[in-house]
């Protein structure tokens, strides 16, 4: 059977169309600079967003990126989420999933936290990081809100929280949990070759005495990956009241799943959803390496045999934006929702 041309055309056009309606936006990134808390010196932070405009490649730290640099936010008003790496570590290190939520309808702001990155190691084992994590967690969430090429988009609802292994610990902080300083030193007295946990043998240093642990009721849930989470016993626990995703794998070579991942699971007050990942370890949850980085930092890149890092991610991906979807109450947009929704002036 002959069909017309004219009528293929239109078939060919109304597929094109239905396909760039039901495309999810690009992601864009937008570098910002606030406070520290701890000591009002400036602090960095990458934002990731729904953006219109085309993405290029860059690379950053080291880190290979598709994304719109300082392009102009997507119409709509989009849930907040607020990163938090792991010690000594990067936030760019999980770029595929800031990445993968920007386009799915979410503002995601990464914090470098001062003293605990890859580049500055200066606050590793003090107080002042441990209880000043949270506070630029909080400090992002207000940031943010106050940005002028972010805050139109950033809707007034509950905001989430993301925490990678040290980031899990700063995640439970600001969600309400009060840390027990006592269980760290029994933890590094049973088990003193947790190089990871136990590099200041169990014991703090009180640099910062003032500082406290600080909830922001703003936050409304939690995913973690490989969290670090031994100083919270049931009690430490009891002020969590929010709904929790937890990744682990039953291989983690670095934050011991019994003592942690597993044990949060049975003393959170609210049941989380615990996802353990067979046989990953504790990196599986950064972003695939390229030839550079497998050359430059292989213990980082290389997983176990059996396990597939990029599917792994892929699942992540999809299973995070569902369930802070789903959590702080935002259906995930489409660009069709979008384009009726304007920005609005913020009530601060």
């Amino acid at each position: 059977m002959n069909i017309p041309r004219s009528v293929l055309a239109l078939v060919l056009l109304g597929g094109l169309l239905a396909h760039a309606q039901a495309a999810p936006w690009v992601a864009g990134l937008h570098h910002m600079t606030l406070a520290d808390p701890v000591d009002d010196r400036p602090m960095q932070a990458l934002a990731f967003y729904p953006a219109t405009g085309v993405p290029h490649n860059m690379r950053i730290d080291g880190y290979p990126l598709d994304v719109a640099e300082e392009a102009p936010v997507a119409l709509g008003q989009f849930p907040l989420l607020v990163l938090s790496h792991g010690n000594t570590g990067s936030p760019l290190a999980l770029h595929y999933l800031a990445t993968a939520l920007a386009r799915q309808g979410f503002v995601v702001v990464a914090v470098v936290h001062p003293g605990d990155n890859a580049r500055d190691h200066s606050r590793l084992g003090t107080l002042s990081n441990l209880y000043g994590r949270p506070l630029q967690i909080s400090a992002a969430i207000t940031a943010a809100r106050d940005d002028a090429l972010l805050g139109p988009y950033v809707n007034d609802g509950k905001v989430g929280v993301i925490g990678y292994s040290a980031g899990g610990e700063t995640a439970l902080i600001v969600s309400g949990a009060q840390p027990d300083l006592d269980r760290l030193r029994q933890y590094c007295l049973e088990r003193p070759s947790d190089g990871d946990a136990c590099k200041t043998h169990g014991v703090l240093i009180a640099d910062r005495s003032e500082l406290a642990p600080k909830a922001d009721s703003r936050v409304g849930a939690a995913m973690l990956m490989a969290p670090l989470s031994l100083l919270f016993g049931r009690h430490a626990l009891a002020s969590v009241h929010i709904p929790v995703l937890i990744y682990s794998g039953d291989s983690d070579q670095l934050v011991a799943v019994d003592r942690n991942a597993e044990a949060l699971a049975r003393k959170l007050p609210v049941t989380p959803d615990y996802r353990l990942l067979a046989g990953a370890g504790h990196f599986v949850f950064m972003a695939r390496c390229d030839e550079e980085q497998h050359a430059r930092m292989p213990a980082l890149c290389k997983d176990a045999e059996g396990v597939d890092r990029r599917h792994i991610h892929h699942s992540l991906q999809r299973d995070t934006a569902a369930f802070f979807s789903q959590a702080l109450s935002a259906p995930l947009l489409d660009e069709r929702s979008a384009a009726s929704a304007a920005p609005r002036q913020k009530q601060r």
